[in-house]
């Protein structure tokens, strides 16, 4: 499996004991890695301790949810007896920490060899493979993968998230109060997490009644974001700007997705494919995985075709799918005119482009998308907001969600939706 891929674990086989085996390489050999699971609720959040499942608390739903740990290959289990889950286990998130990683010094850059197996503990078949961390280096938590319900069956879906601040910050993002007797938390801290889901949750329900009036309810689509990041953009990012933009399209990820999660992207002359972002880990997305990542290249000229043909990519090639996609392109100017043969080239995909324009630059070529000719389908709609915090939630969705219907409808017709 790749990152941001999602598998069927039970559809289609007769799995009751899942066994959830994670494994690693240290140099240097002492660092310690333990490995969890987190059972979540229907809204993101770890609703008690108990459900909080490692070393310290190897039994959990009544033995339903078992840690162990192994001499061999394999270092550590989680064994989930999944008719046994109850009904509020929405979502188990599969997570690996290093041990007192501040006190040691240690972080993912001395880890190798991260992997996750998922195995059908009574035939011992398995199910699906994911390697990751090879792109991590001074996180010191990472989100291995998601078993979340979806239809009545359990899916999983290949994550492989750093988290800076150990396991601490990953309790805390899930819901847990972490309590240190050397080290208080200040109560803003512990209050800003909450807060900002309560915010995130506002914007699901204003999601949630847009979606009725559209007559989209039901509807499930796979969303992306692609978010310009040439040299005209620096004051935006630095801001916080770009920042409330995620945070907004991730309720429309939210309420669409059958995992919430929002894929996205940033590009200027070069484009990078980002870790997707959820409830669970939206806060500070920007900061530390944009401007925080030396490797994405930032502030450069403009080369729109190139991130649109790896979107193409993903969702066509890597990920094939028949669920329609949702992209929102936000860009503050300066389109190149080739982005108008790839936009026409990609009519034939099940994918539908929200061109976003900030700023008051010219949008000439980017309001040319809205009307170009030649396509199979009208697969792109535009809209320019000249400052994107004055908009309101409800504006912002009833724009974004405008020509989604009528193209879903157009899909469907030409056969490019089944």
């Amino acid at each position: 499996m790749i990152k941001g891929q999602k598998s069927d674990v039970t559809k289609g086989r007769n799995v009751r004991e899942l066994d959830v085996i994670f494994g690693w390489q240290c140099d240097p050999p002492d660092i310690g890695i333990d490995a969890a699971g987190f059972v979540l609720s229907e809204r993101g959040r770890c609703e008690l301790d108990e459900h909080f499942v490692f070393y310290g608390n190897p039994h959990a739903l009544g033995g339903a949810m078992t840690h162990s740990v192994s001499g061999g290959e394999g270092r550590e289990t989680l064994r989930i007896s999944l008719p046994n889950l109850p009904e509020e286990a929405d979502t188990i998130a599969m997570t690996v920490t290093i041990y007192e990683s501040e006190r040691q010094g240690h972080t993912m850059s001395g880890v190798s060899g991260l992997y996750i197996r998922l195995v059908d503990a009574a035939a011992g078949e398995e199910i699906g493979r994911f390697d990751f961390g090879a792109d991590l280096d001074r996180e010191t938590a990472v989100v291995a993968g998601e078993l979340y319900r979806h239809q009545g069956e359990w899916k999983f879906r290949a994550v492989g998230s750093g988290f800076f601040g150990g396991l601490r910050a990953l309790c805390e993002s899930f819901g847990l109060e972490v309590r240190e007797e050397e080290t208080a938390v200040p109560e803003a801290a512990a209050a800003a997490e909450p807060l900002m889901l309560s915010t995130i949750d506002l914007r699901k329900k204003t999601v949630g009644l847009m979606l009725e009036k559209k007559k989209l309810s039901g509807v499930v689509a796979r969303v992306g974001l692609v978010l310009d990041i040439t040299g005209s953009m620096r004051k935006l990012y630095n801001n916080g700007t770009v920042q409330e933009v995620v945070e907004r399209m991730l309720a429309v990820a939210c309420r669409f997705d059958d995992n919430g999660a929002l894929d996205v992207w940033v590009y200027d002359h070069e484009f990078s494919r980002l870790p997707s972002v959820t409830e669970r880990d939206f806060a500070g997305y920007v900061p530390s995985r944009i401007l925080g990542d030396p490797a994405i290249h930032k502030f450069g000229r403009n080369n729109e075709p190139l991130v649109m043909e790896d979107v193409v990519r993903k969702y066509t090639e890597e990920e094939p799918d028949s669920t329609p996609v949702f992209i929102i392109f936000i860009n503050d100017g300066g389109v190149v005119r080739p982005t108008k043969k790839t936009l026409t080239n990609a009519a034939v995909h099940p994918i539908f482009w929200q061109f976003v324009g900030i700023g008051d630059s010219d949008f000439e070529v980017l309001s040319q998308l809205d009307t170009l000719p030649g396509r199979v389908v009208d697969n792109a709609n535009f809209f320019h907001i000249a400052d994107i915090s004055t908009i309101t939630d409800e504006e912002l969705y009833d724009k974004l969600l405008n020509e989604f219907p009528s193209w879903l409808q157009e899909a469907k017709a030409k056969g490019i939706l089944r």
